[in-house]
C-alpha cells in the first residue's frame, strides 16, 4: 500500500478539520468588555480560581442559548494553520508549518482543591511524527498544563504540576523571566501563547501588606524549546554556514530530578500606581549556551538577580527591567567555548496614539560582563563579538469594526548587528467561536552569522482558522 505524500495528508486533514468545525452555526459574539482580565492588586486575593463557583464556559454566550458543546464538559478549539517559506532554503522543507491541532480543557472543582488539564492533540505534516515527548513539545500531544491548585492558608496559593509561568514586563523581550520558551513555535506562525512552553514545577505564592512573594521550584531543568535545526535553519559555527536538518544539534541537556533543578523567586507590590519587583534564579542557560571540547554543546549553570518597575507616565505606560546574568562554568569570562555572564537592561513606552491604534517602543541591550578577558582568549580565526547588542522594538497594533479586526505589527531591529524581525498579524473574529488569521515572519540581516540575519532563509508566510467550543 502507497504512503501518502505528507503535502497530500496535510491538506487531506486540514479540510478534514474545518468540515468538523462547521457542523455547527457560530453563536453570536460577547458585548465588547465581557472576559477582560482584571490587573494584579496589592491585598491579598480572593480563592483561587475554581474554589468558588465555577466560571462560565466559552459554550454559553450572552443571550443564554448554549452554543456546540463537547461532552464530559470539556471547552476548547480546533485550528488548522498552512504557512510556507518564501525565501528558498536547501536545509528545510518548503512548508514552514502544516498542523492540524485539538485543544482540549477541562476544569474540576472540589472544596479544598482546583484541578486543570490542557492538552493539545497535534497531526503536524512538517516533522510528521507521532513519538511522543512531553519535554520537547514534540509528538501527537502536547500537555499544555496538568496541574492541581490549593489554598492551605489565607494568604498562600500552592500550585503544583505542569502550568504557564511567566513575569517580568518585557514586551516579547525576556529578561528576569527564566521559564522555558517556545522559539520554534515563535518564528514558524504558531498562535503567540505557544511561546511559553509548560514548566514542571511547584510555585507558592505568599500575600501580605507589605509585599507578595512568588516562589517557584522545578525539581529537573526544563529547558527552551530553542533553534536546532529540526524546523529552522541556523549558523552553525562548526561548519561556518548555515545548518538545517543536516546539522540537528543534539545538545547535552540536565535531567536529573532534583539535581538539577532550578528555583525563581519574585518580591513584588504596589506603591503609588507603581508596579515594582525584584527577581532571582539558579537553574542553567534556557539554550545551550557553552560546548565540550568535544564539540557537543550543552546548558552551562546560570544565577540572574533583577529588578523591574511599570507605571504611568504621560497618558502612557512605562515599563524598566535590569537583570545581572552570572554565568558559573565561566565566571572569569576566559573560556571562548562559553557564554560569558552579562548585563542586561531594557526600557519601554506604550500608548493610545489615535482611536484603536496603540504604538509601544522598547530600547534592550545585553552588554557582556568580562569583554576583555573574552578577547584575549579567542583561539585563532575566532572573531570577538560586539560588546554590547543592542535591539529597538516597535509594536503597532490596530483595532477595527467593533473590535473584531485587530491588526499587528511588530519589529525587532538591531543597529550594531544590522539585523531585524518583522512580525505580521492580521486576526478576525468572525464570531464568538469562529477566528482566522493571517501573518508573516519576515528575517533580514547583513550578515548570516547574526540573531537575525541567521533565520533569513526561515521567513514565511502563514494562514490559520480555529473554531472555538
Amino acid at each position: 500500500m502507497s504512503v501518502p505524500h505528507p503535502i497530500t495528508k496535510t491538506v487531506f486533514m486540514t479540510v478534514l478539520a474545518v468540515g468538523l468545525m462547521a457542523q455547527s452555526p457560530p453563536p453570536p459574539s460577547l458585548p465588547a468588555g465581557l472576559g477582560t482580565p482584571t490587573n494584579e492588586k496589592d491585598a491579598a486575593p480572593a480563592l483561587p480560581p475554581g474554589l468558588g463557583a465555577p466560571a462560565e464556559t466559552r459554550a454559553n454566550h450572552a443571550d443564554g442559548e448554549p452554543g456546540f458543546a463537547a461532552p464530559f464538559g470539556l471547552t476548547g478549539f480546533i485550528e488548522a494553520r498552512l504557512g510556507t517559506r518564501i525565501v528558498g532554503d536547501g536545509t528545510q522543507k518548503s512548508l514552514s508549518i502544516a498542523e492540524t491541532r485539538l485543544q482540549l480543557e477541562r476544569d474540576f472543582f472540589t472544596p479544598h482543591a482546583a484541578f486543570r488539564f490542557v492538552g493539545d492533540f497535534v497531526l503536524d505534516g512538517v516533522e510528521n511524527d507521532l513519538n511522543l515527548d512531553l519535554q520537547r513539545g514534540r509528538g501527537f500531544l502536547d500537555l499544555r498544563e496538568a496541574n492541581a491548585v490549593a489554598q492551605p492558608l489565607s494568604f498562600l496559593d500552592v500550585k503544583a504540576g505542569r502550568q504557564i509561568l511567566t513575569w517580568g514586563v518585557g514586551d516579547l523581550v525576556f529578561i528576569n523571566d527564566l521559564f522555558p520558551k517556545d522559539f520554534r513555535a515563535f518564528f514558524i506562525g504558531r498562535d503567540d501563547e505557544y511561546l511559553k512552553a509548560p514548566s514542571d514545577a511547584l510555585r507558592m505564592s505568599a500575600f501580605s501588606d507589605a509585599a507578595n512573594l512568588d516562589v517557584v521550584y522545578t525539581p529537573r531543568f526544563n529547558a527552551d524549546r530553542f533553534i536546532d535545526g529540526s524546523r529552522l535553519s541556523y549558523f552553525n559555527r562548526s561548519l561556518g554556514d548555515i545548518a538545517g536538518r543536516n546539522a540537528i544539534i543534539q545538545a547535552e541537556t540536565p535531567h536529573t530530578w532534583f539535581s538539577d533543578d532550578e528555583i525563581a523567586a519574585r518580591v513584588h507590590r504596589n506603591v503609588g500606581g507603581w508596579e515594582l519587583a525584584a527577581y532571582g534564579y539558579h537553574g542553567f542557560w534556557k539554550t545551550p549556551e557553552g560546548a565540550r571540547a568535544s564539540g557537543r554543546p550543552f546548558h552551562p549553570r546560570l544565577s540572574v538577580a533583577g529588578a523591574s518597575l511599570r507605571g504611568p507616565l504621560e497618558g502612557g505606560i512605562v515599563t524598566s527591567e535590569v537583570g545581572h546574568y552570572k554565568s558559573h562554568d565561566d565566571v572569569d569570562g576566559t573560556d571562548p567555548l562559553i557564554r560569558n555572564g552579562e548585563t542586561r537592561f531594557l526600557v519601554g513606552y506604550e500608548r493610545e496614539i489615535a482611536t484603536e491604534l496603540t504604538a509601544a517602543g522598547q530600547y534592550y541591550v545585553e552588554i557582556l560582563s568580562d569583554f576583555s578577558a573574552l578577547k584575549r582568549n579567542l583561539g585563532p580565526g575566532q572573531a570577538a563579538p560586539d560588546r554590547a547588542r543592542h535591539v529597538l522594538t516597535l509594536r503597532a497594533t490596530q483595532l477595527l469594526f467593533n473590535q473584531n479586526l485587530m491588526l499587528s505589527a511588530f519589529n525587532f531591529w538591531s543597529p550594531n548587528e544590522e539585523d531585524g524581525h518583522l512580525r505580521l498579524r492580521a486576526t478576525y473574529k468572525l464570531s464568538d467561536a469562529w477566528q482566522v488569521e493571517g501573518g508573516g515572519n519576515l528575517f533580514y540581516g547583513r550578515k548570516e552569522n547574526t540573531f537575525f540575519g541567521q533565520l533569513q532563509d526561515n521567513t514565511n508566510l502563514f494562514v490559520g482558522v480555529r473554531r472555538s467550543f
